[in-house]
C-alpha cells in the first residue's frame, strides 16, 4: 500500500525540496529542523526533576554538561538514511536540540542523575545538604547563669557591667 495524501501546497513543497537540496538536505523532502525541546519539570521529595521529550534520538547523541548554574541538553536526531527511497511525506523533524536551564543554587549538580527511555530523556538533581529545611533546636536560657554567660551586640553582660 502507498501513502498518498492531497497537499494544497504541492507548488511550496516543491520549493522546499529544491532548497533542500541546494543546501545539502537532498531527499529530506518537506523535513523541518527541530525546533524545540517540550519539558515538564516538577520538585518531588528532595530532587528536582525535568523530563525532555527527545523522540527518535540515538542515546548516544545526547549531551548533558553543567557550568555554573547552567544545565545544556544537547541532542541530535538523523535523517533516515535509506538508499533507493523516493520521499512522499517528511515531516517528522531532524537536526540537533539544544536547550539550557539556569538552575537554582540550592541543586546539587554534582550529583545530577540522567536516563533514557521510550524518547524520553528524565534527568534528576537532587537538592543540596545545605538548602534542605532544617530543624533548629531553642535551648531555655531562663536562669541567672545562663543569662549572664549570652553576648547581646558581640559584648557580654560583664562588659556591660564595667562599662557602666
Amino acid at each position: 500500500m502507498m501513502l498518498t495524501a492531497y497537499d494544497p501546497f504541492a507548488a511550496t513543497n516543491a520549493a522546499f525540496r529544491a532548497l533542500d537540496q541546494l543546501t545539502g538536505r537532498a531527499g529530506a523532502g518537506t523535513a523541518r529542523p527541530l525546533s524545540g525541546m517540550p519539558m515538564d519539570a516538577y520538585r518531588v521529595g528532595d530532587n528536582f526533576v525535568a523530563h525532555f521529550d527527545l523522540p527518535g534520538v540515538d542515546p548516544g547523541s545526547i549531551d548533558l554538561a553543567v557550568e555554573g548554574n547552567t544545565l545544556t541538553i544537547s541532542a541530535e536526531r538523523s535523517v533516515p538514511q535509506l538508499e533507493n527511497a523516493e520521499w512522499t511525506v517528511a515531516e517528522r523533524p531532524f537536526g540537533s536540540y539544544t536547550r539550557q536551564l539556569v538552575l537554582g543554587r540550592s541543586l546539587d549538580t554534582d550529583r545530577l542523575e540522567a536516563s533514557y527511555h521510550d524518547g524520553v530523556l528524565t534527568v534528576s538533581i537532587p537538592v543540596a545538604e545545605k538548602a534542605k529545611a532544617r530543624k533548629i533546636t531553642v535551648t531555655r536560657a531562663d536562669t541567672p547563669a545562663a543569662v549572664e554567660g549570652r553576648t547581646i551586640e558581640g559584648e557580654s553582660s560583664e562588659q556591660k557591667a564595667v562599662e557602666s
